[in-house]
């Protein structure tokens, strides 16, 4: 849903992309760097509700650089095969560090924890198979990354002055991606039913 918007930040932060081209950063230090601050913020987030704001602050960097890094690519033609693989790779084990995170720090139960976990490795799996058929995958759903990013964050914000918020962010997330899931899947029977694809789209 917010890949349209995601795509519209990606073009404010041209300025900040050239910037960090000038200094000599590629794509995928980018991505590591991402993937890094997503780790940390899963630390952050076990050492329970006093090191909240640093897992948001943390968490939101980590969105930060998986916007940059792509735009870096863009904006500077450095689009590579291997550098989107090694993107979506980061991003998967980013995604699982975090729900492992706030599994451990005591934020949700653990079968909600686990749902919403899959749930999101799952919404990506679903992408990356559907566009193996070249069939365009790119909004299709309710909860792309993006979405999951926003609601943990403002979920955390609001866990600081209000329990369970987390929890109750983990609960829908599970149900969304699930649904995401079948949406993608419906997607995808649908297209190459009707014999489209980003070939003759």
């Amino acid at each position: 849903m917010l890949t349209k918007l995601k795509a519209k930040v990606q073009s404010a932060i041209k300025a900040q992309a050239s910037i960090a081209h000038k200094v000599g950063l590629t794509p995928n230090m980018v991505s590591f760097t991402g993937a890094a601050q997503a780790f940390l913020a899963a630390f952050a987030y076990t050492l329970g509700r006093e090191q909240l704001p640093w897992a948001v602050l943390l968490l939101l960097l980590s969105g930060y650089c998986d916007m940059l890094d792509g735009a870096i690519a863009r904006l500077h033609h450095k689009v590579t095969l291997f550098g989107g693989f090694l993107d979506s790779l980061l991003d998967r084990y980013a995604d699982s560090a975090i729900y492992t995170g706030i599994i451990l720090g005591g934020f949700c139960t653990i079968p909600w924890g686990l749902m919403a976990l899959i749930g999101s490795l799952l919404v990506s799996y679903a992408r990356a198979r559907g566009e193996a058929a070249n069939i365009k995958m790119e909004s299709v759903g309710l909860a792309e990354r993006p979405e999951r990013i926003i609601i943990l964050a403002a979920a955390s914000i609001a866990e600081i002055y209000l329990m369970n918020a987390i929890e109750t962010a983990i609960i829908a997330i599970a149900i969304l991606t699930h649904i995401t899931v079948l949406q993608r899947s419906l997607h995808v029977r649908g297209t190459l039913k009707g014999g489209k694809t980003k070939d003759n789209l």
